[in-house]
């Protein structure tokens, strides 16, 4: 990456994860390596341009590797990194705090 980080923790954390598709990438990928295909499925409504254009920042950044194998048709492979996979904890706060919201939000409803 050749930008500059920024100075704080948490925007430096958002600057890599902050696109909704990025994290939900990374969440599916957490369970190991898939093809281009399973992710653009398993990710949700996302187009095939985006998801694109999120793979190569990631990859870019450091959080995934993609390899591609030279075959008729081609084969594309995402896995994370060690770094990618150091945003589980991350991830994993992400849906406790979520499932405690959905749970306030429905006894507040009731």
């Amino acid at each position: 990456m050749d930008k500059t980080l920024p100075a704080c923790p948490v925007e430096t954390t958002l600057s890599l994860i902050s696109d909704r598709w990025k994290v939900l990438i990374i969440r599916d990928l957490l369970g190991g390596t898939k093809r281009f295909g399973e992710l653009r499925k398993s990710v949700g409504n996302v187009s095939q341009k985006v998801l694109t254009a999120n793979l190569r920042s990631m990859e870019e950044s450091g959080l995934l590797t993609r390899k591609v194998y030279a075959e008729v048709p081609p084969r594309v492979e995402y896995t994370l990194t060690e770094t990618g996979m150091s945003l589980k904890p991350v991830l994993d706060a992400m849906w406790a705090w979520g499932e405690g919201y959905k749970k306030s939000r429905e006894s507040a409803a009731q």
